[in-house]
This record gives structure tokens, C-alpha cells and sequence, in this order.
């Protein structure tokens, strides 16, 4: 390397420098110091170490990054702009403001060469060890000598806060156990947070911690110095065996006269005459704003470049795999387009009612089995309840460091890890996620649930024990308002089918569905397969709610449940025609395909004139007033449960075909 190029990229860390420093300067909101201290790191990985194409930023071999510590989002931004991706300087200098591709933290799907939405501090490096697993799959399953089509690693930059966050600890732990070789952290150890130095909180050894993870950990004790940073990354990509993590001392707000290695740089703008100073300290004309020399713009254009014709060899390989492997590579070629194969959902069983109740999740373990073979993307495992969610795909090996190939996963006791890192999953092409445990430990997984749903991403929940019905582990495990709960998320689909066949077509749904996350909620007790025979209706769960039985008659109320509450709906509507009074029985799966609906079929389900309506579902009864209106009523849980048997606590909380009659006909007498 000689000195011109040496002047050049020290030019060009400083401008990713300088340019953060205005960007939040005139946005007057974001963080300058981080990426300001951490812009060698970022330059180490765009200019000498990543594999990536501008052009295409789905390329699928190329490197993936993280910036996990979100909030120094404006470092991202600057190596995107200078190596070529769809973003502007123009973009920049609206950094923070409405609609712009500079968000405060980095977004999935708003501006190219985001691979995951990262901010909530921990997530990122947890979405690594997803987007780790992905990697090892693919180049287990279509890897062949002489083609390396998956040879990826993954990248990120983490923070104090990253590294102190429980999911964190999950992740780690989950890495070092599967031995992710392909993951190369770096943690960006300046030693402040926003209260100040983060000896307030926090004086763990975190070197030892994560040897003791199982991890392969250097020090870097100067963040400026290439030579070290370069050398460290080289390390790491020879230890195959061992995630890497590369601690790197930095200085928040480097280059800031007055506000390096202090808390005042972490989240706040420097101050016009500070960033004058920090412009004078690196040789920029401080009157000057947003500069970009043209030779660093022409070097860092030209590393871009160079992943051009990266990606144009891989093509040639991949070419060339499709002669030698022709099945593999139209499978892999159909997967990554997010097509389904032809002839899949012929494979969803079909429930008799003769055979007796059965509990859906039992049922959703019958279709993920009978579905696999024709899915092979469709891979998954739980928190470490895989006999009680049935979610292990008999047939498959398990994922483990020994076999990368096998399709059961064991997140272990580790919901959070869990949820991020299925989105990690889900963001590899060609990959269908699912990861199961009960419904009240979705509790523990609420922000990858939420940014799964904010990326619109398509990782599927599969939540059981959902109700009281779960029975004698009592209020614990019980969940009242969990299914509001996560009703409130936008972007999030949650089906809770009445029966197995109801699960069979939930399970289609959530292949089929490409929007946005899905979470199907599943009993633990077995309850009837509705005979759908006696009411000639077929089900139609993609609509979201449904007439599955009516009335000869105009109705005098409509009786509306999810899950295990619907057959109680349909005995009760016998029972009441005994009594000359005509009920509906609405089953109403999911509020959000219902929503999707155009007004006629909302009209044809809930007929406006028809307003005496009851609901009935196991849990809180906030949000059901939507559809009941004001002249209906609801039946569901208003305090905790109880320990005890299911179908004592069914009785003492009123889920019983009688109370329901009686509601009902308190209802129309009112």
C-alpha cells in the first residue's frame, strides 16, 4: 500500500467522520459519537475485508452486515453512500427527517444494503446468529465440491449496551454451542453510555465471558489502527471452528476537541461550533458542510466495484452448478424467488371427526410432517419444547455443530434468542423459519416479534397451551392477554384456528402469507373436529372469520369465538334452536385476514342490522367490542386463572355451553 493510498483512506474514515457530524447537526437529533470513534472499523470492512455488490444487495453469497448498535446508524449510511448503494447525499443531508432512507435507526426495506432493521439494542447481534444458521444450512444442503456457492460470513459492530443486554447472553451462548464459525463481531468498547462512563453499571471481564461462551475473542487496544483491525479480521476468518469477537478500544466522538470519551457525544448533536472544531481537526473547511472529496469517492466507488465482478464470477458458478446439479439448483433457484413448489398443499391432511377430539397442536404437528418433504426450506424448532409444542419434523436430523444439514432446531430455554434469530433466518432467501414455545412465553420474545413485523419479514410463531385450558400449571402459564396483546402489533397475523382442520388451513395461510410475521395460537387439550359435512360450509380461515353454521332462519344473535370456544358455540346454537331462537356461528380465526376483507363480506358475516352478537374466546375480552358493537357482549377472562383441570376451570370462568345459552338469551331479552 503506498502513501497516496494510505492519505486517502485516512481521508476517507475522517469524512465518514465529519459527514456523521453534520448529518446530526442539521437533522439537530442522532448520535455523532459512535460512529465518529468506530469509522476505521467500518472502513476495514468495506474497503478490505466484506464481499458485496451495490448493484445487487440480495446478491445471496455476499457478506452480511449488522450494525447492532443502531443508533450509530449515520456510519452505515456514509460507507453505503461512498461504495455506491441507492442512497445520496442528498438522502444524507435529510438524515432523520419524514420519509427519508436515513432514518434515525437503520431500516430493513427502506434503503438497499440494510440486510436487518437493528436499533433495540441486542436484537442485531442476536439476528446474526440466525442469519449464522442460514448460512451453514444452505452450504450444507447445496455446497458441492468445487462449488462453494454459500461461503458467506457474517459482520457486525456492537456496542457497550449490545453487550449488556440479556439477549445477548442467549445469543452467545447459542453461537459458541453450535460453533458459528462464520460469525466475526466487533465490539466497539468505548466505555460510555448515555449516563456517563459505563463503570456505573457495568465492569465484567467481557473477553473471559465470552472465551467462556466458547467464542475465539482478541483485542484490538487502539481503534485507529488499521493495521491491528486488518490483522484481527484475517484471525478470525482463519478460526473456522469458534464464532470471533474483536474488542476494540475506541473514543466516542474521536476527533471532537470538547466531547471525546464523554457522555454528551453519545446522543446529542456536538453543536455547530463543536463540529467546526472536529472540521478543523481533520483539515475540512469548517464553513463547509457535507463534503465529499472526490478521491475518496472515487476509491470507495471502486470497491463497489469490485463486488460487481464479485457477484458476476458467482453467477458463472452458479451457472455452472445448474449443469452439474440441475434438481438441486431449480429447488434452490424456486426457494429464493419465494415461490411455493407445485402440488404442496395437496399434502395437508384432512381430519375425520369420527377419530375423535384432537388438540391443534397435535394437529399442527400432524401437517408440519406431512408438509416437509414437499417444503424443504421449511426448517424450525422451539425453546426447548418440541414434545409439547410438536414441532420436531420426525423424519429430519437435528441442526447441531456435527451436522449442519439437519432441519430441528434446539434454541434451548431461550425465547428472546429464539425470535431473533428466526429473523435472521428469515432473512436468507430460500428459507421458511418457524420456532415454537407456549403462548404466555411470547412475553419473552415481544421485540423480535415486533421488528419481524416492522421488516415484514415472515418468520411463523407457533404458540401453545393457549388459553386456561393448558389446565393445572395454573396462573404462571396461563395466558389472558396475550392474544390482544399481540393483535395490537401491526403487520402481525395471528391465527387461533377451532380445530385440526382449521390448523391444516392455518398452516397454508402462513406458507402462502409473505407480509409480515405469523403466530399460530394452539391448544394444549384435545377438543372436537368440527364435522364440517353438517353444515355443507367449507372453511374459509384465509377470510379470517367465517359463517361456519347458520341459521334456517334470520338470526336473533351471532355467536362469534376463536379456538377451543367454538364448538362450545356450536352446541350452544342446538340448544338454543330447541328453544325456537335462530343463531350464527361465526368462527373467527384471525381479526387481521378479516380486516383484509372488502365491506360486502364484512357485511355478508356481520350483517349491521344483526346486532345482538356474543363473543366467546379464553382470554381478555379487550378489542372484541369492535365486532360485538355496543348492543353485544362478550365472554372471556377479566382476571387471571386458577390451578386446576381444565375443564373445572372452563366451568368456574364460564366456558360452558349452558352459560353461553343463558348469555345469549340475556342478551336478546335486553
Amino acid at each position: 500500500m503506498n502513501a497516496t493510498t494510505q492519505d486517502i483512506e485516512q481521508l476517507g474514515i475522517n469524512t465518514v467522520r465529519v459527514l456523521s457530524a453534520d448529518a446530526v447537526q442539521k437533522a439537530n437529533s442522532g448520535h455523532p459519537g459512535t460512529p465518529m470513534g468506530i469509522a476505521p472499523i467500518g472502513h476495514v470492512l468495506w474497503a478490505h475485508t466484506m464481499n458485496y455488490n451495490p448493484k445487487n444487495p440480495e446478491w445471496p453469497n455476499r457478506d452480511r452486515f449488522i450494525l447492532s448498535a443502531g443508533h450509530a446508524c449515520m456510519l452505515q449510511y456514509s460507507y453505503l453512500y461512498l461504495t455506491g448503494y441507492d442512497i445520496s447525499l442528498d438522502d444524507i443531508k435529510n438524515f432523520r427527517q419524514l420519509h427519508s432512507k436515513a432514518a434515525g435507526h437503520p431500516e430493513y426495506g427502506l434503503v438497499d444494503g440494510v440486510d436487518v432493521t437493528t436499533g433495540p439494542l441486542g436484537q442485531g447481534f442476536a439476528n446474526g446468529v440466525g442469519f449464522a444458521i442460514a448460512q451453514k444450512h444452505l452450504a450444507a444442503r447445496y455446497n458441492k465440491a468445487g462449488f462453494n456457492l454459500f461461503d458467506y460470513k457474517i459482520y457486525a459492530i456492537c456496542s457497550d449496551g449490545d453487550i449488556m443486554e440479556g439477549v445477548t447472553a442467549e445469543a452467545a451462548s447459542l453461537a459458541g454451542h453450535l460453533r458459528l464459525g462464520n460469525m466475526i463481531y466487533f465490539y466497539d468498547d468505548n466505555h460510555i453510555s448515555i449516563e456517563g462512563d459505563t463503570s456505573l453499571a457495568f465492569d465484567e471481564d467481557v473477553a473471559k465471558r465470552f472465551e467462556a461462551y466458547g467464542w475465539h475473542v482478541q483485542t484490538v487496544a487502539d481503534g485507529n489502527d488499521l493495521k491491528a483491525l486488518t490483522e484481527a479480521v484475517k484471525n478470525a476468518k482463519e478460526e473456522t471452528e469458534r464464532p470471533s469477537l474483536i474488542k476494540v478500544r475506541t473514543h466516542i466522538g474521536f476527533g471532537s476537541p470538547n466531547k471525546v470519551d464523554k457522555a454528551s457525544a453519545h446522543g446529542s448533536p456536538l453543536g455547530a461550533d463543536e463540529v467546526k472544531l472536529v472540521k478543523k481537526n481533520f483539515g475540512f473547511d469548517p464553513e463547509q458542510s457535507f463534503v465529499v472529496p472526490d478521491e475518496v469517492l472515487n476509491y470507495y466507488r471502486g470497491k463497489g466495484d469490485e463486488g460487481v465482478r464479485l457477484e458476476q464470477k458467482w453467477n458463472e458458478l452458479y451457472q455452472s452448478y445448474k449443469e452439474k446439479y440441475p434438481e438441486l439448483w431449480t429447488e434452490y433457484d424456486l426457494e429464493r424467488t419465494g415461490k411455493l413448489p407445485d402440488g404442496w398443499k395437496d399434502k395437508l391432511p384432512v381430519f375425520d371427526p369420527a377419530e375423535g377430539k384432537v388438540a391443534t397442536r397435535k394437529a399442527s404437528g400432524k401437517v408440519l410432517n406431512a408438509i416437509a418433504d414437499s417444503l424443504p426450506g421449511l426448517i424450525g424448532g422451539s425453546a426447548d419444547l418440541a414434545p409439547s409444542t410438536d414441532t420436531n419434523l420426525d423424519k429430519y436430523t437435528s441442526f447441531t455443530k456435527d451436522d449442519r444439514s439437519g432441519r430441528n432446531f434446539h434454541f434451548g430455554i431461550r425465547e428472546h434468542a429464539m425470535g431473533a434469530a428466526l429473523n435472521g433466518i428469515a432473512l436468507t432467501k430460500g428459507l421458511i423459519p418457524y420456532g415454537a414455545t407456549f403462548l404466555i412465553f411470547s412475553e419473552y420474545m415481544r421485540p423480535p416479534i415486533r421488528l419481524a413485523a416492522i421488516m415484514k419479514v415472515r418468520p411463523i410463531f407457533i404458540y401453545t397451551h393457549d388459553s386456561i385450558g393448558l389446565g393445572e400449571d395454573g396462573t404462571t402459564h396461563q395466558p389472558v392477554e396475550q392474544l390482544i396483546s399481540l393483535r395490537s402489533i401491526p403487520n402481525l397475523m395471528v391465527i387461533r384456528p377451532a380445530d385440526a382442520n382449521e390448523t391444516a388451513q392455518a398452516w397454508r395461510v402462513a406458507i402462502e402469507h409473505k407480509d409480515g410475521p405469523v403466530a399460530i395460537v394452539l391448544t394444549r387439550q384435545s377438543i372436537p373436529v368440527i364435522d364440517q359435512s353438517k353444515f355443507a360450509k367449507a372453511i374459509e380461515l384465509e377470510k379470517g372469520a367465517y359463517i361456519l353454521s347458520d341459521s334456517e332462519k334470520e338470526p336473533d344473535i351471532i355467536l362469534i369465538g376463536t379456538g377451543s370456544e367454538v364448538a362450545l358455540l356450536i352446541d350452544a346454537q342446538a340448544r338454543l334452536k330447541e328453544e325456537s331462537i335462530a343463531a350464527r356461528v361465526i368462527s373467527m380465526p384471525s381479526w387481521e385476514l378479516f380486516e383484509k376483507q372488502d365491506a360486502a363480506y364484512k357485511e355478508k358475516v356481520f350483517p349491521k342490522a344483526m346486532k345482538k352478537r356474543l363473543a366467546v374466546e379464553a382470554g381478555s375480552v379487550l378489542g372484541w367490542h369492535k365486532y360485538v358493537t355496543d348492543e353485544g357482549d362478550t365472554i372471556g377472562m377479566t382476571t387471571f386463572g386458577e390451578s386446576a383441570p381444565a375443564e373445572d376451570l372452563y366451568k368456574e370462568f364460564g366456558f360452558t355451553t349452558d352459560n353461553v345459552v343463558s348469555r345469549a338469551k340475556a342478551l336478546i331479552n335486553r
